[in-house]
């Protein structure tokens, strides 16, 4: 894999979501809420986390509040993340531990993050990442895909992808990659009819099936 395909590719996505990116801007960020926004976004649609995570929020800020709160009303705050009931369990369980081991604090570092009630590495790495600015590759949906349409990798499961993308990816970009990649994901490669006419890194793309729905979409 070239470096310079990977620079160019992630410096034509910047320029082409330049309006968009928030997070690269180095904005604080709330290590909570970035936490609990994550574990609600396992297994749902980016406009479910959304709206979960809003809910909850406006309602409960810490972690004290959240472990203090009624299952059932965490429940109902975040009933349209999907699966809420484990989420809640879990959200409120993660709360509870960072009181009794972190002193309310969510840590900064990759094994104390992958010891909390069902945070996995994409969890873990989005706080990273989002709130402490930590260089990592949060690996979701839209990373595994982009980055196989790409030609980057060829894996199957995210957490081959993160092993194979931090052994090609420049350390400096590492930062960059999950929200480029998802604001591309969102609005362009998509998982179904990509818009490959739309897209500004076409022409850096292996995908051997790109352009396949271009004139329908020009069309429609």
């Amino acid at each position: 894999m070239e470096k310079d395909r990977i620079r160019e590719t992630v410096a034509r996505l910047k320029k082409y979501y330049s309006t968009l990116v928030s997070h690269l801007g180095g904005m604080e960020e709330n290590p909570f809420e970035i936490l609990i926004s994550t574990v609600l976004s396992q297994r749902t649609k980016d406009a479910n986390t959304e709206r979960a995570t809003e809910a909850l929020f406006s309602v409960y800020r810490t972690p004290e509040e959240i472990a203090k709160a009624p299952l059932k009303r965490i429940e109902k705050l975040i009933y349209g993340s999907g699966f809420y009931k484990t989420k809640a369990k879990r959200v409120k369980r993660i709360s509870t531990q960072l009181i009794e081991r972190f002193g309310g604090k969510v840590p900064a570092d990759i094994e104390s993050l992958l010891s909390l009630p069902g945070v996995g590495r994409k969890t873990a790495n989005c706080v990273l990442v989002y709130a402490y600015r930590v260089p990592s590759i949060p690996v979701d949906t839209h990373v595994h895909r982009i980055s196989n349409r790409l030609g980057w990798v060829k894996t199957k499961a995210p957490e081959k992808t993160e092993e194979e993308l931090v052994k090609i990816i420049p350390r400096d970009l590492w930062i960059e990659i999950n929200e480029l990649f998802v604001l591309h994901g969102q609005n362009i490669c998509l998982p179904r009819k990509p818009l490959c006419f739309k897209c500004p890194v076409e022409s850096l793309c292996e995908c051997p099936f790109k352009n396949l729905y271009s004139d329908s979409e020009k069309a429609s």
